[in-house]
């Protein structure tokens, strides 16, 4: 059963991203100290991040692209779990610089690559990768919802249309068996999610369930995997 969320409260999380005076430059997570640059979705204000770091299936030797990279935890962790290479994509030019900055804080700035792209819009149109993964912005608003900073695409993906995206395109990346994977939650809206990839030849398997106490309720993150149908 979907939890629903309402925009308000995904909105106050986000002006606290942008205004709090109380965040840190830095943030300890999974073991390791990683940098926030302000005007960056901060990993740590829910345990999406740590979550899907912990239980994400890494190509070992292979290629991973994270879309949605933000201070890229993901995309290092990827790195540092055995991928040869590693590409994050995000649509916050900060976000860029701030995976970057981890990258080579971590000593993995050799084999991860960050671009400032909408959905795959950077990539070349030969590049195939091993894994695809996004941890999707899950909570639900209608079509026309304004996105009115860099920010708001890490929290409202306006009608699921970025999402619709993402797995539209993204057997034009993957490698031949390769695997397209998304992170979401209870909060999200699955039955909206089925349909868009069913209308692309997908169905949807639910990989991993991990349940966190977490400030306000019990949130349950969902690793997902779409395959074709």
């Amino acid at each position: 059963m979907t939890v629903k969320e309402s925009p308000e409260a995904a909105a106050e999380v986000l002006q606290h991203a942008l205004t709090g005076d109380d965040l840190p430059d830095s943030f300890h997570l999974l073991g390791r100290e990683w940098a926030l640059h302000r005007g960056v979705f901060p990993g740590t204000l829910t345990a999406a991040t740590e979550v899907m770091a912990s239980v994400l299936p890494y190509p070992q030797d292979g290629s991973f692209l994270e879309v949605g990279c933000g201070t890229g935890v993901i995309s290092v962790t990827a790195a540092l779990n055995g991928c040869k290479t590693v590409t994050a994509l995000d649509i916050n030019e900060k976000a860029v610089a701030n995976t970057e900055a981890n990258a080579e804080r971590h000593g993995v700035g050799d084999r991860v690559r960050a671009l400032h792209s909408d959905l795959y819009a950077a990539l070349d149109p030969g590049e195939r990768f091993d894994a695809i993964f996004w941890n999707v912005p899950w909570t639900y608003v209608e079509d026309g919802f304004p996105l009115s900073t860099d920010l708001h695409s890490a929290v409202f993906d306006p009608g699921y249309q970025g999402q619709a995206r993402f797995i539209a395109s993204a057997q034009d990346h993957l490698t031949d068996g390769g695997r397209l994977l998304m992170g979401t939650a209870d909060l999200g809206d699955r039955e909206r999610l089925d349909g868009f990839a069913a209308e692309h030849g997908m169905r949807v398997e639910l990989l991993r369930k991990v349940r966190r106490i977490e400030v306000v309720r019990v949130m349950e993150y969902h690793l997902l995997e779409l395959h074709p149908a």
